[in-house]
């Protein structure tokens, strides 16, 4: 049996809280490497990917979500890449000095808004060729929540597929990945700017969702009604676009969006938990690479700035926000 490789680290800096709260309990501490089991591996983190998700973890959200005693001091960061720098006995997908990405939700282990983290094998994948640190950091979390919605919808070739949010950090991810499932996309993305990015990932429509005309283009797009929704943010604005959704259409979309979408008239909705497994980063892998992917980092900040990268998240901005480790 392979033995494991320790970490030749034995500190490490991280962003923990010693209580849960706002972004002042976001402190950088001198924290202990964590230790890898058998089915683990050591990621030396050189970027983090920073979600909405992360300011509900702050508050403790997940811990009492998941009915798990927390354990200070408690480093936040779902997701995230970086280098192997160690490998458990049982571990024979990585090696020391992979480039590598992982996503797992409230690890009880620490996540990465630090130095160091460990997941389990599963939980990880090698990074997609062409791929930056940086890109791959951000992608897990979205990607994944992207994949399982348009696996939900159940998308057939040449079907059409609106996806509201296009802009945002799902939203652009599923745009581009609907395409390489066959789908035509016609995309409601946020402002001008947003118009302008969701363009370069060559969708087959796409209007500001700030604007009166949405229902005029998505007409234009599909007479007879568009085939599925991936709604990826809630409002007014969503509920009234949903009515160019086919009357037996499908609408899909992840939980924490709020408010949940209310189709003006009947039709079959599913509400999802995404879900990272080996199966699912293999497919996202394999849809990566058949061409040339944006994963769109509208801003990085310095680990110690991880209270203004969280702040940031409730501005207006396009794609994701990072963390580096320098």
């Amino acid at each position: 049996m392979t033995q494991t490789t320790q970490a030749k680290q034995k500190t490490m800096r991280a962003i923990a809280l010693d209580r849960f709260g706002g972004p002042e309990t976001l402190k950088m501490q001198t924290l202990p490497v964590p230790a890898i089991a058998p089915d683990e591996i050591l990621i030396r983190v050189e970027a983090a990917g920073v979600g909405v998700w992360d300011q509900f973890e702050r508050e403790g959200g997940f811990t009492e979500l998941i009915g798990r005693e927390p354990k200070f001091p408690y480093v936040l960061g779902t997701d995230g890449a970086g280098i192997v720098a160690a490998v458990g006995g049982q571990v024979n997908r990585f090696k020391e000095g992979d480039r590598v990405y992982a996503a797992v939700l409230a690890n009880p282990k620490g996540g990465f808004y630090a130095e160091y983290t460990v997941v389990k094998e599963d939980n990880a994948s090698l990074i997609p060729r062409e791929l930056t640190m940086e890109q791959a950091a951000a992608l897990p979390s979205d990607a994944v929540t992207a994949l399982n919605g348009l696996d939900i919808l159940g998308l057939k070739q040449g079907e059409s597929l609106m996806v509201f949010g296009a802009s945002g950090g799902i939203g652009h991810l599923a745009v581009q990945l609907a395409k390489r499932l066959g789908a035509r996309v016609f995309a409601v993305a946020s402002g001008d700017d947003g118009v302008a990015l969701v363009k370069r990932l060559r969708t087959d429509a796409v209007v500001n969702g700030r604007g009166e005309g949405v229902l005029d283009v998505a007409r234009d797009f599909a007479p007879d009604g568009i085939d599925a929704a991936l709604v990826t943010a809630g409002g007014e604005a969503t509920d009234r676009a949903l009515s160019a959704i086919r009357v037996d259409g499908r609408v899909a979309y992840p939980n924490g969006v709020m408010p949940e979408p209310n189709p003006p008239h009947q039709m079959q909705i599913d509400n999802y938990d995404a879900e990272a497994s080996r199966e699912t980063f293999e497919k996202l892998n394999r849809l990566i690479e058949a061409g040339p992917f944006v994963v769109h980092i509208d801003r990085t900040f310095p680990l110690d700035q991880a209270a203004e990268a969280q702040k940031a998240l409730g501005k207006h901005h396009l794609g994701k926000i990072a963390l580096t480790m320098s």
